[in-house]
């Protein structure tokens, strides 16, 4: 099962709303040990780290009172695509270090799961073992997003910089269909977990 120290990792992705974060659970739930990357790049820019301190002095201004503003980044970073370039150079060395230090926590034997919102956009879909895609409609994702506080307008911007359902599904070894309940979606999980982990 897996690569030489016998780890299976798996990448999992969707785009925005799609129950990414959902499915993510109910793995850990399964004994998987999963690295966030949207967890991860918190982490890496929380009050006190050297990552914020070096995003403070690419970026002044989205920094305040020892935290960082999300809001008033991603208002420079989304409208810039060399902006962005500057924080992922700052963030993602950062990221993957983190990434590593909770790959080697990973019993040999274990499942690593990479929840990766950017997995197709960045190619990195080979890494994996199996690459698992989180779908749901549109309009539900919509509605989802919206109840975190989302504006519409906002989400589409957001999507319209991630891959498309079909872009997704041609690395996806398993697609998941986030349309329903999540009793839905487990009794899914379970089935990929019995069909393509255990076996």
């Amino acid at each position: 099962m897996g690569q030489t120290d016998g780890v299976l990792r798996i990448g999992l992705t969707g785009g925005i709303g799609s129950g990414k974060s959902t499915v993510a659970r109910l793995l850990a739930g399964r004994g998987a040990v999963v690295a966030d990357a949207d967890v991860m790049a918190r982490e890496v820019v929380a009050p006190g780290t050297p990552g914020l301190a070096q995003v403070d002095a690419e970026f002044p201004g989205v920094v305040s009172g020892g935290e960082l503003d999300r809001a008033a980044l991603a208002a420079v970073v989304f409208a810039d695509p060399e902006r962005r370039r500057a924080l992922e150079a700052i963030t993602h060395p950062l990221i993957a270090a983190r990434t590593a230090e909770i790959a080697a926590s990973v019993p040999a034997g274990g499942v690593l799961v990479h929840d990766v919102p950017l997995l197709v956009e960045r190619g990195m879909g080979p890494a994996y073992d199996l690459v698992l895609v989180v779908e749901a409609p549109l309009a539900l994702r919509l509605q989802r997003l919206a109840a975190r506080g989302l504006p519409e307008d906002e989400a589409r911007a957001r999507m319209a910089h991630q891959a498309s359902d079909a872009e997704r599904r041609a690395v996806a070894d398993v697609v998941l269909d986030n349309g329903g309940t999540e009793a839905d979606l487990a009794a899914q999980v379970d089935r990929m977990w019995r069909d393509r982990v255990v076996d």
